[in-house]
Order: structure tokens, then sequence, then C-alpha cells
């Protein structure tokens, strides 16, 4: 989106960005996109960069703002988020390489942190799991932001791809694994397929967070599905 009535970004937060200094000018190209290669030494320099919590704050503030006017997520631009934001668009194609990564961040900022499994055994580990999901539905149901972008991002094909393939699968990973180091111990059936085994277990907590978004997520309910899962999985005498 182009600058409408001779308006310019606003000063970059951290002293660059349209006008000051060395990412005046920069205009990224259209859709998922990524600012020019950088040159040697530029992944050491980012490291060394401390990122700015009140800039990205103020990122993450400047969509939901958006978002909470009625602004469709198609319609936002780097170049609208940096304006509202009052930053320069440079700052933020130094943290993503496009506005899907930028919401895929804010998603993740708005939901609980993934789970550190106990690993005592694999009905630990997929209880764990369940209860971050049971969270996650919770979180969803009492943030209007999120509920916002998630009607919203099946829609937005680049937004949800980027959204499975950096939150979802690796979910899905931790889940797959636990069911294998249960096979492998011999505490389920080794007969059964993975992928399989794991839509069994998550697939009430979805049920009840997506399909059936008025359904209960009362406490207890993690355990109760993995225990009643897992009476078909024991091996048999």
């Amino acid at each position: 989106m182009s600058l409408q009535n001779g308006e310019t970004p606003a000063p970059d937060a951290e002293g660059t960005g349209p006008g000051g200094g060395p990412d005046a000018g920069t205009t990224p190209p259209p859709g998922l996109c990524s600012p020019p290669p950088p040159g040697p030494g530029a992944a050491a320099r980012r490291r060394g960069r401390p990122r700015s919590e009140a800039v990205e704050q103020a990122i993450f503030e400047a969509v939901g703002g958006l978002l909470d006017e009625g602004v469709p997520l198609t319609e936002l631009s780097v170049e609208r988020i940096a304006r509202t934001a009052g930053v320069g668009k440079a700052t933020i194609y130094r943290r993503w390489s496009g506005k899907e990564d930028l919401f895929v961040d804010l998603l993740r900022s708005l939901e609980p942190p993934d789970p550190v499994l106990p690993g005592t055994s694999a009905r630990d580990d997929l209880v764990a799991l369940l209860e971050s999901l049971r969270q996650r539905g919770l979180a969803k149901r009492s943030s209007a932001l999120l509920h916002t972008v998630f009607s919203q991002m099946q829609l937005y094909p680049k937004l949800w791809d980027a959204y499975q393939l950096t939150v979802i699968e690796p979910r899905r990973r931790l889940g797959l694994d636990a069911v294998r180091r249960g096979m492998e111990r011999g505490e389920f059936r080794d007969d059964l397929d993975v992928e399989f085994v794991n839509d069994l277990l998550t697939g009430p907590l979805l049920l009840r967070t997506v399909v059936r978004p008025g359904s209960t997520l009362e406490p207890g309910l993690a355990e109760r599905v993995v225990d009643t899962v897992l009476e078909g999985l024991r091996p048999r005498a």
C-alpha cells in the first residue's frame, strides 16, 4: 500500500528509517518478501543488536489497534503498521521478513508458552501436551484479538501456511514423539499408526476448541482424555 496525501512514515524509534539513516528509501517487494540479501557479517551484527521489547510491543499494539478498528488482515500493509506504530518500515523488516511472520509472532505472544514435558512417562508427556492445548483454547476464548485473527486467518493462505509451519507442526511433532516413546518403552501397543494415535488424543480438545467453541474446557480434561484413550492402547496380554 502506498502512502497517501503526502504522508511519510514516522521516524524510526531506533534512529533509522525514511530520511534517517541507512534504511531510508527501502521498499521491499510486495507479498511475503524479504529485504535484499545481507552482506558478510550481517548475521553477526543482528545477533549483537539487542531487540527492543518496547518497539516490538508498539508494533504489536499497532496491529491490534488496526484490527480492532475493523481493518482486515489482507489490508494491513507493513507501511500502514509502521506508520501506526510510529516506526520506520526498516524497523519491521529487521525483525520479520514480512507481515505474515509478524502476524505469527503476534499470535505467539498472545498464547501460552509451549509446554515443558516432564519425561517421566509417555502418559505424563501427553497430559502436559493436552493441557497446553486446553490453555490455548481458553486463551483464544478470552482474547478478542486472537478470535479476530483466527476468524480471518484461513482466508489468508500465506498467513495460514506460515502459522501451520511455525506453530502447529512443531507442537504436532511433540505429540508424535511422545507417542513413539510410549511404544518404544512398552507403555502402548506398537502395532498402531503413530499419527492416528496422536489424532485420537488431540481430537477431543480440538473439537471443543474449534468445532464446538461453546463446549467446556474444564480442569482435568487433559488427564481424562489421555487416560480414556490409553485404555485402548495398552499392550495386550
